[in-house]
């Protein structure tokens, strides 16, 4: 078996969908963070074209009661992991998809300039599936492979006053667990207690 790997920024394991929603990371922005977040359109609704939709800007304000609030709403991400497994990718990596909003890690702000943003098909607060965290992991690992990726986070941690997601349901130990030291998943290992996650971690 070929191992996936990158044409032009797109990675080879995930299906292509281009979104009209990025720019150009700041010159000489390093890629140091996997940002982890969570959707599902309508909420808990799950094996639907509306996240793509979203991610295109295409998506029907009036297909469903709740797709109004995001009328106009310019928004994408790097990935997406479905329920199944199964890997979309809408932005190219070296390019800057817009997924974190205003956020702070390490006291750096405007987090889409150095991270690459991963959506779980999830809702907030719930479970997730095994097959994503194996496929999440199985991504991440190749990542760091092209990427001076440094640490893993949720949406929760850059922007913990506007976004809760992936939130609880979330199992960051086991992700911890499925890449072993590759990567650190700060939130898994933050000591009980201690800083909050804008601030620098312990050394």
């Amino acid at each position: 078996m070929i191992a996936p790997g990158l044409t032009e920024g797109w990675w080879s394991a995930a299906a292509r969908r281009p979104s009209p929603h990025w720019n150009a990371r700041p010159p000489g922005t390093a890629v140091e963070l996997a940002l982890i977040h969570s959707i599902s359109l309508p909420a808990g609704v799950y094996g639907g074209d509306a996240v793509e939709r979203l991610f295109a800007g295409t998506l029907d304000p009036a297909a469903h009661p709740s797709f109004e609030a995001l009328r106009g709403l310019e928004v994408s991400a790097h990935f997406l992991l479905r329920r199944d497994g199964s890997l979309l990718q809408f932005v190219p990596l070296q390019e800057r998809a817009w997924h974190a909003g205003r956020s702070v890690w390490r006291g750096r702000p405007n987090v889409n300039d150095g991270s690459v943003g991963i959506e779980l098909e999830g809702l907030e607060g719930l479970a997730f599936e095994p097959v994503q965290y194996a496929a999440l992991a199985t991504l991440l690992r190749g990542l760091a492979l092209v990427l001076p990726l440094r640490e893993v986070v949720g949406h929760q941690h850059v922007a913990p006053v506007r976004k809760g997601d992936p939130g609880a349901g979330f199992d960051w130990l086991l992700l911890q667990r499925l890449l072993g030291p590759i990567l650190p998943c700060l939130p898994a290992i933050w000591p009980a207690g201690g800083p909050g996650p804008a601030s620098p971690p312990p050394t």
